[in-house]
């Protein structure tokens, strides 16, 4: 990537804590995110994908939530290490995040307006009259109608798409340099879906922000990120520019996701292709490569976790010999 880059994930490792001890969800993640581009990390669920992004804000569940290691770097300043208020002061200023449910993010006894206008006033310095005038222009900004009728309303009296709407203005309120939008249309119909990613990509471009975009369908992907990260077993197995991981991909787990999405030429009616067995449950989880455990070579094998390698020019792939045997440039 080789735009100026925003952030910067290294070896990210984060975990939660049971009755055993701390188990690790995410592993030795990292990426980067370039200035003005949206990067996508695709995969299952239970993969890691939402911790992931959780972690970079340190937002995971307390006491039970734990970084276990590594770097958040947001214009070289480690998210990770910051006093928490130095990191109130990004959170939703610079950095903002669209949550997956917005029912379960939206505070049920504040109106829409008092939420995003809150962000104004802390971040912005704005009196609260000045705050809701621009909330509800924010509504107006992504497509809710009567905004001046919505911003007095409560969540409960918005449909699904309206509440996602309202997330996403109250993300862009202070016109962050990054916007993380967790699984933003997963409890939404398709037709509403496309809306929101539109919105989303019109939004970002009118404040020139960068996007993490998580998603479990790859056609969401395709369609609005440059780059994509694939994740499994909390662990990232691939990442490339979303042409050259499209055309070439490289490991077993990306074929196979690849593989599931309808196609136009398919019969109708015909089954679509699945991938046997599920994701491994965090505390069963192997060293060695968890794609293999999936496919049922003994666990006793899979002791030493594969090296993660730059393959084609800008293609990284955890090079497992049986999932991703293709020899490495300049091997």
């Amino acid at each position: 990537m080789i735009n100026e880059t925003i952030l910067e994930v290294r070896n990210l490792s984060a975990g939660f804590e049971d009755e055993f001890g701390i188990r690790a969800a995410v592993e030795d993640v990292s990426f980067s995110v370039p200035r003005g581009k949206c990067v996508g990390i695709v995969g299952e669920s239970g993969c890691g994908k939402s911790v992931t992004a959780m972690s970079i804000l340190r937002l995971l569940p307390q006491p039970y939530g734990h970084i276990l290691g590594g770097q958040a770097l947001f214009h070289g300043q480690d998210l990770l290490k910051m006093p928490l208020q130095e990191l109130r002061n990004i959170r939703g200023a610079q950095i903002s995040m669209v949550f997956q449910e917005p029912t379960h993010a939206l505070n049920p006894v504040h109106t829409i307006g008092d939420q995003i206008a809150e962000s104004l006033i802390l971040h912005g310095g704005m009196s609260p009259d000045a705050a809701w005038v621009e909330a509800v222009n924010l509504l107006h900004q992504v497509r809710i109608p009567r905004a001046d009728l919505r911003a007095a309303e409560y969540p409960s009296s918005l449909s699904g798409g309206m509440r996602q709407r309202a997330m996403i203005a109250m993300a862009l309120a202070c016109k962050p340099e990054l916007i993380i939008a967790d699984e933003p249309t997963t409890a939404l119909d398709v037709t509403v879906q496309r809306q929101i990613l539109h919105l989303l990509r019109r939004v970002r471009g009118a404040v020139g922000a960068s996007c993490l975009l998580i998603t479990h369908d790859l056609g969401v992907i395709a369609q609005n990120c440059d780059y994509v990260v694939v994740m499994y077993a909390g662990r990232v197995v691939e990442r490339a520019e979303v042409r050259e991981l499209f055309a070439n991909p490289l490991h077993a787990y990306t074929k196979a996701l690849l593989s599931a999405m309808p196609r136009l030429e398919y019969e109708p009616k015909t089954f679509l292709p699945t991938i046997p067995g599920s994701v491994p449950a965090v505390r069963d989880y192997v060293p060695g490569c968890r794609f293999c455990q999936r496919c049922g070579v003994n666990p006793e094998r899979l002791t030493r976790r594969p090296k993660v390698v730059e393959a084609l020019p800008g293609h990284w792939v955890e090079a497992c010999p049986v999932c991703a045997p293709l020899p490495v440039a300049g091997a």
